[in-house]
């Protein structure tokens, strides 16, 4: 069976099939790029829930099984932010042009400085939406919590990995194996609670 992610992140494109290869190493995980998509998918919604469906139906028009996902961090005392803006935090906060990791990670640091350990925490957030070509939906939801370092820890992961503290490995999620962030990662519990809520459904969807 194939399904199509709607990205074109190989990371996240690899992420997914990684896990996806523990519960359903039947399905095949096909990018936009693969199933001729062309243009951005404007990403519209005020929650990750809205995102990630909004994305998810533009990849079902394929006529595969569409996901999309959403995901970002969440931060208490900035009251939820940056949420839905957490790729383009940077932009929202400071209208420039720069909006990589790099730059959204100083203005976390900026916004948050002075504050101690006990008003850093934070979360990381994941939906994963599935769109059948029937018009069936699903969204599932996934977490982990920690908080915000003052400084870099790692080199690994990406976005705000190397400033979220993980207590129970006593590290950033930049420091830590792929193996062992997927264990406990929001977009992990994410998509294994969507591989088994696909699992439920998969007899439903025709197979092509």
């Amino acid at each position: 069976m194939k399904i199509v992610l709607a990205s074109r992140n190989p990371k996240k494109i690899g992420e997914l099939r990684t896990l996806l290869a523990e519960t359903l190493p039947e399905v095949e995980v096909l990018s936009l790029d693969e199933v001729g998509i062309t243009g951005e998918i404007e990403e519209t919604g005020a929650t990750f829930e809205e995102n990630a469906l909004i994305k998810a139906r533009a990849a079902a028009a394929s006529g595969y099984i569409g996901v999309g996902d959403d995901s970002g961090l969440s931060v208490e005392a900035l009251g939820g932010e940056p949420g839905v803006y957490s790729a383009r935090f940077a932009w929202v906060k400071t209208g420039t042009d720069a909006h990589d990791d790099a730059a959204n990670n100083r203005v976390l640091l900026s916004l948050l400085e002075g504050l101690p350990a006990e008003r850093r925490g934070a979360a990381f957030v994941s939906t994963v939406a599935c769109v059948f070509p029937d018009g069936r939906s699903f969204v599932v939801r996934g977490e982990v919590k920690g908080r915000i370092l003052t400084e870099y820890h790692g080199a690994g992961g990406f976005g705000y990995d190397p400033l979220f503290y993980y207590e129970p490995y006593g590290k950033t999620l930049a420091e830590v194996t792929p193996a062992e962030k997927n264990a406990v990662s929001h977009r992990g519990k994410a998509i294994r609670a969507f591989a088994e809520r696909l699992k439920a459904e998969i007899g439903k969807e025709p197979q092509k």
